[in-house]
Formats: C-alpha cells, structure tokens, sequence
C-alpha cells in the first residue's frame, strides 16, 4: 500500500511521464531538406528538455518527500523524549514534590503557574496521592495558590456535603499535620460554598459540618469503635452551626446515612520510598560503576531495573537516584577490564555520541551525564548473566531512530562528495 507520501510520489510520477525510458531516435531520412533537418533538429533538442524538466521535477519531489518523512521522524522522537522526561518526573515528584515539580519546570514540560501545576496535580496521572496532600499542605504562598486553583477544579454543583467530600479525599491523600488540614479543608468549604450558594449561612458551618462527617465515618467504620454514634446523636452534636441556628434535620439525616451505607474512600497511605516508587523491578541489586570523571574510579552502586531505565543509588535507603539511564537505542556487550564480570552500554555505530541520561550532583543539582559508554562489573560471572539478559530484555528500540540515522549518513556522504 504504501505511505502517503509514497503514494503522492508515484502519481505525480504516473501523470507527468508513464514510462520515462530512454527513447530509440528514429533514422533521419535521406530527402530532407536543410530546412525540415533543422526543425527536426528542434523537436528533439525541445523533447530533450522536456525530459529533464520532468527529470528534475522528479527529483524535487523526492526531496520534499524525505523532507517530510524526516520531519515526522523528528516529531515523533521529541515526543518519545518528552514522554519519558516526563516520566522521569512524575518519579520525582512522588519522592520529592517540590523537586519533582522543578524537575518538570526546568526541562519545560510544566509552566511556573499555580494554574498548570494545580492542572497536573488535579490529572494525577502516576502521581503518589500522599505526595500531592504533602505539596498541596505547604504553606508557602505559592503552594497556597496551587491549593486554591486545585480546590477550583473541583465541580460541587448540586453536590451533597457528603457527595464533595468523597470527591475531594479521593485526589489525594490528606497530610497528617493539623495546619495542613486546617488549610485543605477551609478552602475545599469556600469551594463548595461558592458551587452551593445558599445551602449553609457561611463557610464555617461548611467547615465545622465537613470535619464532623469525617469523624462520623471513622465512628461507624472503625472497628475499635465500640460505642458507635446514632443518628439523633449525629443531629444533637450538630445544633447551634449555622450561625447560631440548626441545619434542617432532614439534610442532616441524609448525610449521616449516605456515611453510614458506604464509608469514604480513601487513598491508600502508599509511602514514597522505594518500595513503592520501584514496585516489583525487572531486577535489582549491588553493582561497581565506572566514572566518568578524569579519574576513572569504581563506585559501588544498587542498581534498579524498571519500565526500560537503568536506576543507581548510592545506598538502598536512598529517596533519589543518583543516576538515571534511559535504555532506549543503547546496546549491552562483554567487555575485559582489571575488574572482573564486566559488561558495558554503548550507543551502536557511535563512539564518541554522549548517552542521554542524568545524574544527581552532590548539592542536588541534576545535570546531563557525561558518558559514552557505562561500564559494569558484577560480582559473579552468573550475575552477570542475568543482568546482561534483563537490560537486553529492557532496551527498546526505536525505528524512528534508525530512519534518522541513516538519513544523516546519507546526507554526511553527499556532502562529503
């Protein structure tokens, strides 16, 4: 079938000459004149170029043809990096928010608003939902407006107090400081107060109402509760809240029995340490690592395989790695050194071509990585087996890559020429 490209090339080709092949001249014949000789003489110098005219338009749209392939090329590998960049930052952020957060920032995959971040935080996507409440619960004054334009993303219209609430508890998981709280749930009572004008007389009975309803779920829910609050108990702790007055019972009497039917559902506290943030690796374990500085010394590293990244940490209690590999078009080969088991990751038919990757500076700075190769060695011949085996397993290729490549040596030969 073809591209479409493909395809545009070979009916321009079709329409502007079926069949360009060399054409046998016809013998001149003997009676003509000086006169016709010479008009025969002009069609076929006008037939010769309009045959190179056809040729070079050909050779035109060849060009804009591998000019538009090589654009797609080169879209699709921004968008590969992106991809991964911005995976690497969601890794991030679930270890350390605000570094997670810059990480994002300083490579430009997030704008220093509190609008865009309150978006990505909101979306969740691979995020750790303890590691949202703990940024959204700073009280820096940014963080405040990121919490603010979080919180207004939230659509409560004609939502019950108890109906919000689930919504709200399930985008992330609340910190466990009672100022943090304090902050969270004064703005998510301005939200719902704002969506529901005229349910409460203010926004502290929202407030006062929103915390007894948490309280009343952990009462009914939780089985070292023994004494468990009746409904009338729920109604008589709630007289007086709406500036002075009560709230209709019958409001009160549905919330209590929407908690009491099914309890909130909240996020579980999934932590953000290893464990977690590397569930189930590919493979994991202590390996020596040749710098890359001058001094070529052997660093002993733990090392994480997962989703087609090479994580090192200089200890396994580490929350950051100090280096990241990302195996995309890398290969793996033996290799002899002074130092037994040893392998090494390499860019094939480039030797002298830095591998994208970065490291952890020792002020917390992340920079690029400086290698050209990385070269390991395992303490067992076995071990290395099966390291070699998981990272070939782990590397993916990609053809958009290949494509480019050959397109540059191509085009390095003619210049060459």
């Amino acid at each position: 079938m073809g591209t479409v490209s493909e395809l545009c090339v070979s009916s321009f080709q079709t329409f502007l000459c079926p069949a360009v092949k060399p054409l046998e001249e016809a013998p001149v014949p003997d009676d003509l004149t000086p006169e016709e000789q010479q008009e025969l003489e002009n069609i076929r110098r006008r037939k010769q170029e309009l045959l190179e005219d056809i040729q070079r338009l050909k050779n035109e749209i060849a060009e804009v043809t591998s000019e538009i392939e090589n654009l797609g090329s080169t879209e699709e590998r921004k968008n590969m990096q992106r991809n991964k960049q911005v995976a690497m930052g969601r890794k991030k952020f679930n270890m350390d928010p605000k570094k997670g957060i810059q990480f994002l920032i300083e490579n430009d995959l997030l704008k220093n608003t509190s609008d865009d971040i309150a978006q990505f935080l909101y979306k969740g996507e691979g995020l750790n939902k303890t590691a949202i409440g703990d940024y959204l619960g700073e009280r820096d004054d940014f963080n405040i407006k990121v919490l603010q334009a979080f919180v207004e993303l939230h659509e409560f219209t004609d939502l019950n107090l108890v109906q919000a609430l689930r919504q709200f508890l399930w985008s992330f998981r609340l910190p466990g400081e009672a100022q943090k709280i304090d902050r969270m749930m004064e703005t998510f009572a301005q939200r719902y107060c704002h969506c529901n004008p005229g349910v409460f007389q203010s926004t502290d009975t929202c407030y006062i109402l929103s915390f007894a309803i948490i309280m009343l779920n952990t009462s009914l829910h939780n089985p070292n509760v023994k004494d468990k609050p009746t409904v009338e108990r729920f109604i008589s702790m709630n007289r007086g809240i709406n500036d002075g007055g009560d709230l209709p019972e019958d409001l009160l009497r549905n919330l209590y029995e929407s908690i009491k039917n099914e309890p909130f559902k909240i996020p579980e506290d999934d932590g953000n340490d290893l464990t977690h943030t590397f569930f189930n690796p590919d493979r994991e374990g202590w390996l020596l690592k040749l710098g890359g500085g001058r001094v070529k010394t052997w660093k002993r590293r733990w090392f994480i395989l997962t989703d087609n990244c090479l994580y090192y940490f200089e200890y396994t209690t580490d929350k950051e790695p100090r280096g990241i590999i990302p195996l995309e078009n890398l290969s793996i080969k033996e290799v002899e050194d002074k130092k037994p088991n040893c392998f090494e990751l390499f860019i094939p038919d480039s030797k002298d071509q830095v591998i994208k990757a970065c490291k952890t500076e020792a002020d917390g700075r992340v920079v690029e990585g400086n290698h050209t190769f990385y070269r390991i060695s395992a303490p067992t011949a076995e071990e290395k087996e099966e390291w070699m085996k998981s990272i070939k397993a782990a590397i993916s290729r990609d053809p958009f890559y290949e494509m480019l490549a050959a397109r540059k040596k191509k085009v390095s030969s003619m210049k060459r020429h």
